[in-house]
């Protein structure tokens, strides 16, 4: 009975000691999750953030653009002004950001 809960305590012990990221998901029962920076090489960022200008006050903004969305368009609002801004979003055939087109609404 002894040798029994040694031989179970010892790959326990193992599984313990490992303390990378899948790992611990194994141990604990956790299904794995998308953790940013540890992805493979060459595997696109989910999300991106680009500089552009107003096109109604002229100031330069940061937007966050989702890629994994695709090709999409979407308004948002200038920090500045307030004025309503028309996001034209281009990936390529690989999913990774080609073109960010802003235009005024009016």
């Amino acid at each position: 009975m002894a040798r029994r809960k040694a031989i179970g305590l010892e790959s326990l012990t193992r599984r313990i000691t490992r303390l990378d990221a899948d790992s611990i998901d194994e141990l604990y029962g956790l299904p794995p999750v998308y953790e940013p920076g540890a992805g493979e090489p060459g595997r696109l960022a989910p999300e991106e953030f680009v500089a552009v200008r107003c096109p109604y006050c002229g100031e330069r903004l940061e937007t966050r653009i989702d890629v994994t969305a695709g090709p999409l368009a979407y308004i948002e609002d200038c920090e500045v002004c307030c004025r309503p801004i028309e996001f034209g979003v281009e990936c390529d055939a690989l999913g990774a950001l080609s073109a960010v087109r802003v235009r005024r609404l009016d």
